[in-house]
């Protein structure tokens, strides 16, 4: 019998956000594509909340990190987070990622510790940075048009883009193409013994 190896797929583990807050994101992102800046802006279907970059992830693994994150959800109730504010990575000065921010965070740092730790007895590797809850919404490539980038940025630091429920979380899967990602969702685990 033929043995197939098994194959590695780019994946992520991420809270989905509705149409009318990406909607409302990606009119901003339009906003700041305008100063012709050195930025890879990230499409507005693609926005989202990543809670854990798996990376090159075993095909084989998969159904085991579906029942971590299905006992991790068992015990947590659906939760509001507001998405709102805006800025860069890691300053100011060396601009490389753009970001919006979310408030209400205490839940879900809880939630992202929970699945971090789950994640390291699956064998990933920890993440060395303090989760920041944010969505990327651009990647900088160099310094080129970036002040009036991070001066729009500033402009609009208090906009509110919306407030969601947060019911569940989703194993992404991610196909790097010529065009760009694509995201696809692999599994939904929903909040709550159901």
């Amino acid at each position: 019998m033929e043995c197939f190896p098994s194959m590695n797929l780019r994946c992520f583990i991420a809270i989905e956000i509705p149409d009318r807050i990406r909607q409302g994101i990606g009119v901003l992102i339009e906003t700041l594509k305008k100063y012709s800046a050195d930025v890879k802006w990230i499409p507005e279907e693609n926005l989202h909340v990543t809670l854990k970059f798996l990376g090159n992830t075993p095909e084989t693994l998969l159904p085991d990190i579906r029942d971590s994150l299905t006992a991790i959800v068992a015990s947590y109730e659906p939760f509001y987070i507001t998405i709102g504010d805006t800025g860069v990575f890691p300053n100011r000065k060396i601009p490389r990622v753009c970001w919006v921010g979310i408030k209400d965070t205490d839940t879900l740092k809880t939630l992202q510790s929970d699945i971090e730790n789950s994640m390291k007895r699956l064998g990933f590797n920890t993440e060395e940075r303090e989760f920041n809850a944010h969505l990327t919404i651009g990647r900088v490539h160099s310094r080129q048009g970036m002040i009036s980038v991070v001066n729009e940025l500033d402009r609009c630091k208090d906009q509110i883009f919306g407030g969601m429920e947060v019911k569940s979380i989703s194993i992404m899967r991610s196909e790097l193409k010529p065009e760009g990602a694509k995201y696809t969702r692999l599994y939904e685990a929903r909040f709550g013994k159901n």
